[in-house]
This record gives structure tokens, C-alpha cells and sequence, in this order.
């Protein structure tokens, strides 16, 4: 296994060429299926929040859909196939992505790490705010509006806090508890 930040790919040619995620957070991408550690990826400079924003719905459509198409991205974020267009060109020139014809998109290795990382980021918030009861509206509202703006020692700060209070539920009822009697 690597180690944090080392990058690390190998084949697998039983995938038939389909893009998928598995629960261990590896990915299969390409007939020679190249698999990625989403874990073990390196930290590079981060792009625009909105070219996150769209590199993390890429990688979404991918694992549910097996591809990821302009249509189906405006679709989702709600915006314009021709802002669409324009983004992905961006993101194409900028190494995170390819177009590959009667396929779609396909995310690059610096763009999966980059969608890996924002998946990441997004998962780690949303179980932060799962704790408190937040209601899953509430919650994807937050995490879109903060999300871009935290650094990483922030969002491992979360995390820790979140891993603290699953290993230490009677810390978070008493805290629920305290909360609820202030009427918050």
C-alpha cells in the first residue's frame, strides 16, 4: 500500500472499461482498467472553487452513471451546456480531464485526485453534521456553502472531532443535551 500522497495505479484488465468507485475508494478507469487510490493521492494546488464544483460532479455522474456527459452536467448543476462547454475546455487544458469521443468525459489522474479530495472534504462534513441531527437539506446547503473555504487541517480537525464523538456517543448526548436546553 502507499503511502499518503504517493500516487499509485495498476491493472486491471477483468473491469471491461467501465469507470466504477468500490467502497475502499479505489477506481477502475479505461479497457486496461487503471486503478487509483483515492486515499493515497498527492495534494496539489487547488483549482477554482467552481472548477471543483465541477470536477466533483464529473466524478459523481461517473460513479453513477458509468460516464459523464455536458447534457447531464448542466442538467445537474444547473447552469448552461454552453457554460458547460467552456468549463470543461478550461479543465481540459488545465490537465484534469479528457474528452474521448462516444465515451464522454474522463477525469485524469490530477483530476481524480482532485475529485477525490472534494468527495473526501464533502463525506467528512456531512457525517460531522449527521451527528448533530441536521436535516439533509440543511446539510448540503452548509457543506456547498463552506466547503471551499475550509483548509485541510480544518476539515482533518472535523474529522477527528466526529470520529471523537462516534467513539464517545454519551460526550455527544450530553452536548445534545445542553444544546437542547438553551433552545438550539
Amino acid at each position: 500500500m502507499p503511502e499518503r500522497g504517493q500516487f499509485s495505479l495498476r491493472e486491471d484488465s477483468a473491469s471491461g472499461g467501465q469507470l466504477q468507485t468500490r467502497p475502499d475508494k479505489w477506481l477502475l478507469a479505461s479497457s486496461h482498467a487503471v486503478v487509483v487510490n483515492c486515499n493515497a493521492m498527492p495534494q496539489a494546488s487547488p483549482p477554482s472553487q467552481t472548477a471543483e464544483d465541477y470536477l466533483e460532479r464529473i466524478h459523481e455522474l461517473i460513479e453513477e452513471k458509468g460516464y459523464a456527459r455536458v447534457v447531464d452536467i448542466a442538467s445537474s448543476l444547473e447552469v448552461k451546456q454552453a457554460s458547460v462547454t467552456s468549463m470543461v475546455q478550461k479543465l481540459g487544458e488545465l490537465g484534469y480531464l479528457n474528452y474521448e469521443k462516444y465515451r464522454g468525459l474522463i477525469l485524469t489522474p490530477k483530476g481524480l485526485e482532485v475529485a477525490c479530495r472534494i468527495q473526501q472534504r464533502h463525506e467528512t462534513l456531512s457525517r460531522f453534521f449527521s451527528l448533530f441531527g441536521l436535516d439533509a437539506k440543511t446539510q448540503k446547503d452548509d457543506i456547498e456553502g463552506i466547503e471551499h473555504h475550509l483548509s485541510p487541517a480544518t476539515v482533518g480537525m472535523l474529522a477527528d472531532l466526529a470520529a471523537f464523538f462516534e467513539n464517545h456517543p454519551e460526550t455527544l448526548q450530553r452536548f445534545l443535551k445542553t444544546r437542547s436546553k438553551r433552545g438550539g
